[in-house]
């Protein structure tokens, strides 16, 4: 049956169109619910569970579906209805084009009233529709809502209806569920008596209004991991003018949480204030503490310089809330019986939240997830609900979780949908595979890479030629021969954007069979490769630049160290051998002429775990040793992304996928001059050749290990690196490595980025055909979007497990005293760096319950001087490092001041069992027992 509603709309330019809406209406849609003989026929489709679950209620003792409205669903998903519990929801099962259930909008009734009586209307045709089922298989079908009017209605039409609390409460065999029913209000969560906290937010048109007329400003609101009374709001738009806003104290962040979309209103000039440098934690204060908050406040504000002052500002509404489900523990109140607990989140941006559960014993010393629901003015912290329960804290597999979940790095295991695009085992090379494809497998072509690395994406080459030149090829897994454009497998690569590498596991962006079979450039099989191939002089200088998709057979996959061995020794003269040497020889060069035109070398303190082998626990901790083939490889990478770079934009100008690297603002350099200055030494920041040449020059004959302290900093005050579309934007240049333009082509396995890459410059080369998607300028820049976040989140996840794991090194390793260098001073506290460990942790000076020393800062110098004792950046001293397991959500290494000594504050270093670590004693004395 077919309807058809007609209707005119109004054309910008002033003109009236008319549209038509046609519904198809079906009367052969079946119910869903399996061996229905009322329905006559075969289900189409999805169907409803075979056996209703029957949840033990006390409302509803008969086994029954539910249908839960709109708001409820909404509000709810997250914490009850979850795949696989109590209930099954029926409401998008019987479509909308069923002839017995479609509903027409009436005159005079809204879009939400029509949504209402649409799922009423389902309710009770299922409820009509099951009475015809024999009794034995009788069902119904419960209507969930929170919205009074529309259970009352659903009551009238004989539907039998529940708010989402009443029902929850009726299941007697499932009483833990109440914990998970998400507050219905902000104020219907008040706290019973308590005095107004923070300023109400104002309604969404008032605040649309004040952006529009620049009376407010719109921006995204991030708090500061090292002071929770402190956060800045990003503005959005592209005035560089109050780019960003200062927030200091509690009223004035107004309950805005980390990633909220917030409204600010500036303050005026002589309320604006600095970044502090004060290290400030949240102790859990209670409820009605929020003076000594506010004296906190006063504390961060002191007299500084004019010039380090920043627009500060106030949030005076919520724009859009990006709550998301938090990790954290239970810090289980003090009060015998309380129902009311306070949750601690992982991340430290953000505040504690009040949960009511039935579970705290249960849940404490538990990882749990906990959602927010709302904020009320008179709570210093948000409402929330227990949603899940993780596992035991400190227990490895539970602590990966924490961290992938906080991080949002997709790691599921692959859909049978997306399994479904693989290639059937065994594969071979076909014909059809060689169409448009180079055979290469005669050239001696070797990968380099880390010890135990299965995703071998890049090999190299090198030759000389007939006419003297040679020959230089970098092949790379050509990996979007098996992804192809649209399918799940392609969708769910895109999704997830990057691989994840934490220390003891790999969170694959494609699924094993690529990642570490058919698109890994294994030694001695046949693999297809995407090559970038040069012919070049003795200069390393390019004469020709070809590109072709080809086959390959790698003669050997190296380690640096293999790799570096071959180069070294003086009887190996074979033909791998050979090309890594041309190779090592050629990338020297490349590298000198980077570095010539401005190309930054900087440093991070980068650690390597030594695991057991048995109990995978981590039982040695090393900093990486970069060799020269480190660097050979690397620069033929480089080499490789900037030539597919400059052809993929020739081709396709405002279609490419580039990545560029901003440069720094000169604000981000100033605590690296000032650094470098304490120590008689000047770095130039206003290019990125003389920063680059101001690095070189930065020695120390009494202190060799000055100039990596200095390109370690260096590194802090970068700009992130990101991807982008040609089209949309004008500035190419990558700041770090002095290129004007760059782009990702040599990860295909790990980076999704570069598979879109491959699709350019093979529909550049005519190897393959292009699609809509590719040329869409806007589609590329929300990929960009969210490869940048993946990729960023992929970092964090990644810092967070080398944290977890150097925790569980230390907790095994006891009390250590080792060499440390000072990288900030802060107003109570020094971080400093470990080069032994490549660790970097905080010396605080002021401590709980104890005297407080007397401390002076000096952000000029900078300077902290402690009693009669000045400490600078770079400083050499001597602490003593601990896991400090007291407080079990954020157990953390503590770090103490041993040398040099000052009174009232040192910590005689306990080294007893300093040199005496076994990786097997505890082994041993299981054993013994």
């Amino acid at each position: 049956m077919l309807k058809s509603k007609t209707f005119l709309k109004k054309t910008r330019a002033g003109g009236v169109m008319k549209i038509v809406r046609e519904h198809y209406l079906r009367d052969d849609i079946g119910c869903g619910a399996p061996g229905c003989v009322a329905c006559g026929r075969a289900h189409e489709g999805p169907v409803l569970e075979p056996q209703p679950l029957d949840p033990m209620s006390s409302l509803c003792p008969q086994p029954h579906y539910l249908l839960p409205d709109t708001n409820v669903l909404l509000h709810q998903i997250l914490s009850v209805w979850r795949p696989g519990t109590w209930a099954s929801v029926a409401s998008s099962l019987r479509p909308p084009g069923s002839l017995e259930t479609y509903v027409e909008q009436e005159q005079g009734e809204n879009a939400n009233d029509r949504n209402d009586r649409a799922i009423r209307v389902a309710a009770k045709w299922y409820n009509e529709h099951f009475k015809k089922m024999s009794a034995e298989n009788q069902l119904q079908v419960i209507f969930i809502t929170n919205d009074r009017q529309n259970k009352e209605k659903a009551i009238e039409e004989g539907i039998p209806a529940f708010t989402c609390e009443e029902y929850i409460k009726s299941l007697t065999g499932n009483p833990e569920l109440i914990d998970r029913l998400a507050c219905l209000s902000e104020e219907g969560n008040e706290i019973e008596s308590g005095k107004i906290i923070f300023s109400e937010h104002l309604p969404l048109s008032k605040l649309q209004q004040g952006i529009k007329s620049g009376t407010y400003l719109q921006g995204t609101f991030r708090a500061s991991r090292e002071n929770y009374l402190e956060a800045a709001v990003w503005v959005h738009g592209d005035t560089e003018e109050n780019k960003e806003v200062m927030l200091q104290g509690l009223k004035n962040l107004n309950r805005a949480i980390h990633e909220d979309i917030v409204a600010v209103e500036l303050l005026p000039k002589n309320q604006w204030v600095a970044p502090s440098s004060v290290v400030l934690h949240d102790e859990g204060q209670n409820e009605d503490d929020v003076e000594k908050e506010e004296e906190r406040v006063h504390m961060l504000k002191t007299a500084v310089n004019e010039k380090m002052l920043k627009p500060t500002g106030r949030v005076v509404g919520i724009i859009k809330r990006c709550w998301r489900p938090y990790c954290g523990m239970l810090s289980k109140s003090d009060i015998k019986e309380s129902r009311r607990h306070l949750f601690t989140p992982a991340d430290k941006r953000i505040p504690r939240i009040r949960i009511e559960t039935r579970q705290a014993s249960i849940l404490e010393g538990r990882r749990i997830i906990v959602a927010v629901d709302g904020w009320p003015r008179n709570s210093r912290y948000p409402n929330g609900h227990f949603v899940k329960n993780l596992g035991e804290v400190g227990d490895k597999e539970t602590e990966t979780e924490v961290l992938l979940l906080e991080h949002d790095v997709p790691h599921q295991p692959f859909s049978q949908a997306v399994l479904s695009f693989l290639p059937k085992m065994p594969w071979s090379i076909t014909e059809k595979d060689m169409k448009n494809r180079e055979d290469l497998r005669h050239l001696c072509v070797c990968s380099v890479d880390p010890p135990g690395c299965t995703d071998i994406d890049d090999a190299l080459h090198c030759r000389e030629l007939e006419n003297g030149n040679l020959e230089v090829g970098v092949h790379i897994a050509d990996v979007s021969h098996f992804i192809r454009p649209g399918n799940a497998l392609d969708q769910e690569s895109a999704r997830r954007g990057t691989t994840v590498y934490l220390c003891e596991k790999r969170i694959d962006m494609v699924p094993e069979l690529l990642s570490s079979n058919l698109c890994s450039l294994r030694c001695n099989v046949d693999r297809l490769a995407f090559s970038c191939i040069w012919e070049m002089n003795d200069n390393a200088e390019i004469l020709k630049t070809r590109f072709t998709k080809s086959v390959i057979n790698s003669k050997a996959s190296l380690t640096y160290a293999e790799a570096q061995m071959r180069i070294d020794s003086a009887t190996m003269n074979d033909d791998i051998t050979t090309s890594l040497r041309g190779l090592n020889k050629l990338a020297k060069i490349l590298k000198k002429g980077r570095i010539e035109k401005g190309a930054l070398t900087l440093s991070s303190p980068e650690v390597r775990f030594h695991m057991d082998s048995e109990t995978h626990d981590p039982i040695d901790l090393q900093t990486k040793e970069l060799r020269e083939t480190n660097s050979m490889v690397e620069e033929f990478m480089l080499l490789a992304n900037i030539s597919v770079a400059k052809k993929i934009h020739e081709e396709f100008s405002e279609h490419a996928l580039l990545r560029k690297h901003p440069a720094p603002p000169p604000s981000n350099y100033e605590i690296l001059v000032k650094a470098a200055k304490s120590k008689n030494l000047e770095i130039k920041t206003d290019t990125a050749k003389s920063l680059a040449d101001s690095l070189d020059q930065a020695d120390s004959p009494t202190f060799p290990y000055l100039n990596t302290l200095l390109r370690i900093l260096a590194t802090r005050c970068m700009m992130q690196a990101v991807y982008f579309c040609s089209g949309m934007d004008n500035d190419f240049h990558h700041y770090g490595l002095a290129s004007p333009i760059y782009t990702h082509f040599t990860s295909p396995i790990r980076r999704y980025a570069d598979i879109i890459v491959h699709r350019l410059l093979a529909v550049a080369i005519g190897a393959d055909c292009t699609y809509p998607e590719l040329t869409d300028k806007q589609k590329l820049a929300d990929l960009c979007k969210n490869l940048n976040f993946r990729h960023k989140m992929a970092q964090y996840a990644q810092r967070a497990s080398v944290a977890f794991h150097t925790q569980l090194f230390f907790k095994s390793k006891g009390i250590v005293s080792e060499e440390a260098y000072i990288l900030l001073v802060r107003k109570n506290a020094i971080v400093v760096l470990i080069p032994k460990y490549g660790l970097e942790g905080t010396v605080f000076f002021e401590e709980k319950d104890k005297p407080k020393p007397r401390l002076t800062y000096d952000d000029e110098i900078p300077s902290l001087k402690i009693e009669d004792t000045v400490f600078h950046i770079f400083d050499k001293v001597r602490v003593k490092i601990v896991l400090d397991s007291s407080n079990l959500q954020h157990q953390k290494i503590r770090m103490s001041l041993v040398e040099p000594q000052i009174p009232g504050i040192n910590i005689p270093a306990d080294t007893s069992n300093m040199d005496t670590y076994e990786p097997k004693r505890k082994k041993k004395k299981q054993l013994e027992k």
